[in-house]
């Protein structure tokens, strides 16, 4: 068999790899960041909005990333072709946990500082001052 024989196979099975974890993962970002969005913003259309954003936004990094990743030298073998296969599917989704980390980092960064303008003030007004026209 030539080398390219075993990349095809590879190839196909990791494409389909590739978008089914793409389909699941981003199902999954979006149901349960919902919640999350709905805290994190004043209203309830900006929060879905943002979250089909953000799934839009996870699709095109996801697909075209692994889009980049599929090029492979050579596989003289089925269980080089499998370790190339394991290799880019493992690279793939440590780039997107970072990614997604990063998300939830500046998500709670938000939230924060939601939280932090919407606190009573730390000590009651003992007086009112008029202000000057």
């Amino acid at each position: 068999m030539e080398t390219t024989d075993y990349l095809v196979p590879m190839y196909i099975v990791y494409a389909g790899c590739a978008l089914a974890l793409t389909i699941w993962l981003a199902h999954t970002l979006y149901k349960n960041g919902a919640v999350f969005l709905e805290e994190v913003f004043d209203r309830k259309e900006i929060a879905v909005a943002v979250n089909r954003l953000l799934v839009t936004g996870f699709f095109m990094i996801n697909l075209g990333y692994a889009m980049f990743l599929l090029k492979s030298n050579e596989a003289s073998s089925t269980t080089q072709a499998i370790e190339i296969l394991v290799q880019k599917l493992g690279v793939l989704l440590l780039s997107l946990a970072a990614v997604h980390f990063v998300n939830v980092y500046v998500f709670w960064r938000l939230r924060r500082r939601n939280e932090v303008r919407h606190l009573p003030p730390p000590v009651v007004p003992q007086r009112h001052v008029p202000l000057e026209a």
